[in-house]
């Protein structure tokens, strides 16, 4: 059974906001055992519109479209839709009184054209939204099922996932079924290469390698009658996996980050930890602290971005820095000395280096970023040549100092672990 996808807005096209439900749809209904073969992106266009679902009905089973179900004149989804599948649009009594409670609740007092929302194709399946004024829409055709979601991602996800996921499963016979493995410190193709042999005789499960900033993700995807049988399909396929890339996994888990793993790295060996940062700025902390229950390893960490501020703060030597530079070994090393001891953490990532795009010599070029990480007092300092924006080289220079923290704590108690999780 086919799936096909169509994303109503201007401001799609313009790039205003980012389509993250196309991402978000074609995700789960991969999981449902649905194939995707089209994605549309489309205006606030009556005719354009019209024409855009008029060829997915020829050629998909299932056509889901979002966005285009609000109160003002140019949206225009369900109109289209309901006059394209032959239907009515007829007041709808229930989704007419959910809207009226839902601005009494909030003191407003609702528009004319509010009740648009509830003027409904007839004889559809109504789906209730819990997030906002929009009620959601099944179509059933002949030969196909038209679905209108609002635009919105708080609106639509929760509307999927309770109401549209139940009724698409019942559709299919199969599932698709996916589990990723995250890993660090290793580039995408050695990646590849270590896995080249299982991707060659891949049949089901199918394997597929994906680079990300200072990552590679491999999924391992299974197509199987329901998700007991997938997962077992998947099972030794990434226990497979495990036994090639060793400790450069650092989790198996869909919710699980980079940064997640290390927190739980420090919290599983009851470690505090703090950042010097300098040209990343805080980017570094942030990652951190962004993972729920960060604050019961992470304390307080500084950034030092002149040489002043090493010097004041971290205890770098002025001699070290006129010697060596700022970007450098040396003072990359006494940054976290002077972090572990100032902040009294068991371990200190300190992280240095031209970001650009000014400022780099023959010596020292843009990108090159010295990051050193203490475990207790052992440090290991590593530089590093990355490349690209501004933006990415701090971007990259994070996710290193991440993967190099995580590295140094489990050399230091030297065994295998993933934190809380596997």
């Amino acid at each position: 059974m086919t799936v096909e996808l169509i994303c109503v807005g201007t401001e799609l096209l313009l790039g205003n906001i980012v389509n993250t439900n196309a991402a978000y749809l074609a995700e789960k209904c991969a999981g449902l055992g649905l194939a995707c073969y089209f994605q549309t992106v489309v205006g606030d266009n009556r005719e354009r519109l019209s024409m855009v679902l008029r060829t997915a009905l020829e050629r998909s089973d299932v056509i889901i479209l979002s966005g285009g179900l609000g109160p003002t004149e140019d949206d225009l989804t369900k109109e289209v839709a309901a006059e394209v599948c032959g239907r009515q649009l007829v007041m709808h009594n229930q989704s007419k009184k959910a809207i009226k409670k839902y601005f009494e609740q909030r003191g407003i007092r609702p528009t004319d054209n509010n009740w648009k929302q509830a003027m409904l194709p007839e004889g559809c399946i109504v789906l209730e939204n819990h997030n906002g004024t929009a009620p959601g829409v099944v179509m059933e055709l002949e030969n196909a099922k038209v679905v209108l979601l609002p635009g919105p991602p708080n609106e639509l996800c929760p509307m999927f996932e309770e109401s549209v996921m139940p009724y698409l499963a019942g559709l299919t016979a199969h599932v698709i079924c996916s589990q990723t493995v995250k890993i660090c410190g290793v580039g995408e193709s050695k990646a590849e290469t270590v896995v080249k042999d299982l991707i060659d005789a891949q049949t089901n499960p199918t394997i597929a390698t994906y680079a990300k900033t200072g990552e590679v993700h491999i999924r391992v995807t299974a197509d199987a009658a329901d998700r007991k049988e997938a997962m077992k399909l998947i099972k030794p396929v990434v226990k497979e996996l495990k036994n090639r890339f060793g400790n450069d996994i650092y989790s198996t888990e869909e919710d699980t980050t980079l940064e997640k793993a290390v927190i739980d790295l420090l919290r599983a060996n009851d470690l505090t930890v703090t950042c010097a940062e300098s040209c990343t700025g805080g980017l570094l902390s942030a990652r951190l602290i962004n993972v729920p229950g960060a604050s019961d390893t992470y304390k307080s960490g500084v950034i030092t971005y002149s040489n002043k501020a090493k010097r004041r703060f971290l205890g770098v030597k002025k001699s070290t820095l006129q010697k060596h530079g700022a970007v450098s070994e040396q003072t990359a090393e006494e940054m976290a000395k002077g972090a572990a001891f100032l902040l009294k953490a068991d371990v200190a990532v300190a992280v240095t280096g031209l970001a650009g795009p000014d400022g780099g010599t023959e010596e020292k070029p843009v990108g090159l970023v010295y990051i050193a990480c203490s475990v207790k007092g052992k440090i290991t300092v590593k530089k590093y040549q990355f490349s690209g924006s501004r933006s990415k080289v701090r971007d990259s220079a994070v996710s290193a100092a991440l993967t190099l923290m995580r590295s140094c704590i489990l050399e230091y108690f030297s065994k295998v672990t993933f934190g809380k999780k596997d």
